[in-house]
């Protein structure tokens, strides 16, 4: 594994917005030689695949199935680039595994900033129906080639932690086969590789590796690819603290992906489940801002705790996303905690309602208190 002092992510990129132009433009002035069309989107865009590596070890990998999550796309840009300025660094990977990438599966909701593609679909839930045809793609690629090994790669939000106080930056998961959640050998294969992943990346990240639910997802791409006996591994990337536009969690997630490389390059056939099952399992447990001991102006004594989260928005010709904050719960909030928290006692609101609405723009102030819900940046070493 590489250390830390030798990531550089790729300066062609450096927003979480990732237009679907501007990675075509970049594949195809680059990698003419191991990029191709697979298909193409709802709205005509095409969909590439681009291969890396020459070896035996054969791996299928798709990112940005859901479009605002980019973190992924960008870990593989780094690899991308880190390859290309020093082609000797991975030399005996790349003669290992052959990966065949998918970089963008929905550039439309790509453009759009959304989970859903044009349709309005949920391309992780339309295996069965294939009402999309990104879908389509996808399953086509996987039917006509012999893979070893398949990478789903995600994004998960602000509310997980690994243990109600860490969060969980990266976590991953051997999807269930079926609704006991037997231990197959696909299953127990990518248990292992996770396995391989974490012991490296666990150090780089104390405390904030997890492993997804299991729960069987009947629609879902993973779980029918891990039925059908190909081992899926599934990754989301996370929070870090003070890191909303995750410049972290994409180094991390760069260095979550060559681990899980060099795993499959290295793999010999074995298939123990310990170090997984040792990972904790993600904890919904926070908000990004609780206002604990909040006093409202009424005939009557309220005092309550409001939870504010930070929702993504992009607005078409922007650069990079924006965050909106949202009210989303009022009342007692003493079973979550917030990335940021401040005790209001003896405070009192100040907004255009008398209570503040849920599922609404966070516009109000508390009395005597200075703070902003603009997102804390992580300095960066």
């Amino acid at each position: 594994m590489e250390t830390n002092h030798l990531y550089h992510p790729n300066p062609k990129f450096t927003k979480r917005y990732l237009n679907p132009a501007d990675l075509q433009l970049y594949l195809e002035t680059n990698f003419t030689d191991s990029l191709r069309i697979v298909g193409e989107s709802a709205e005509g865009r095409d969909i590439h695949m681009l291969s890396w590596g020459e070896g035996p070890n054969k791996i299928f990998a798709w990112s940005q199935m859901h479009g605002n999550e980019s973190g992924s796309t960008l870990a593989l840009l780094d690899l991308l680039y880190m390859d290309q300025a020093d082609p000797s660094r991975f030399r005996d990977l790349r003669q290992k595994i052959q990966l065949d990438v998918i970089p963008q599966l929905n550039p439309d909701g790509a453009l759009r900033w959304t989970r859903r593609n044009s349709l309005g679909l949920d391309i992780n839930r339309d295996f069965v129906k294939e009402s999309s045809p990104e879908i389509k793609i996808l399953k086509k690629i996987v039917a006509t080639q012999q893979y070893d090994v398949a990478f789903n790669l995600h994004e998960q939000r602000t509310i997980f932690s690994t243990d109600g106080q860490h969060p969980a930056t990266l976590s991953f998961l051997a999807p269930s086969a079926e609704i006991t959640r037997s231990l197959t050998p696909a299953r127990e294969t990518a248990m292992y590789l996770i396995g391989e992943v974490s012991k490296k990346m666990s150090p780089m990240l104390a405390h904030r590796v997890a492993r997804y639910t299991d729960e069987f997802y009947p629609y879902s791409a993973g779980d029918n690819l891990m039925a059908s006996g190909l081992p899926v591994l599934l990754f989301e990337g996370g929070h870090f603290e003070k890191d909303y536009y995750r410049k972290h969690t994409r180094k991390m997630y760069y260095y979550a992906l060559l681990a899980a490389l060099e795993a499959v390059a290295d793999y010999k056939g074995e298939r123990d489940t310990t170090l997984y099952e040792q990972l904790p399992e993600n904890r919904e447990s926070h908000y990004d801002f609780i206002f604990r001991n909040v006093s409202l102006k009424t005939d009557f004594p309220c005092v309550l705790d409001i939870a504010v989260q930070l929702r993504e928005d992009y607005q078409p010709g922007k650069e990079e996303i924006d965050f909106v904050p949202y009210t989303v719960e009022v009342g007692d909030c003493s079973r979550k905690r917030g990335w940021q928290e401040f005790d209001c006692q003896g405070k009192y609101i100040l907004c255009p309602t008398l209570y503040p609405k849920l599922e609404a723009v966070a516009d109000f102030k508390i009395e005597g208190l200075d703070f902003t819900f603009a997102p804390q940046q992580k300095m960066q070493p």
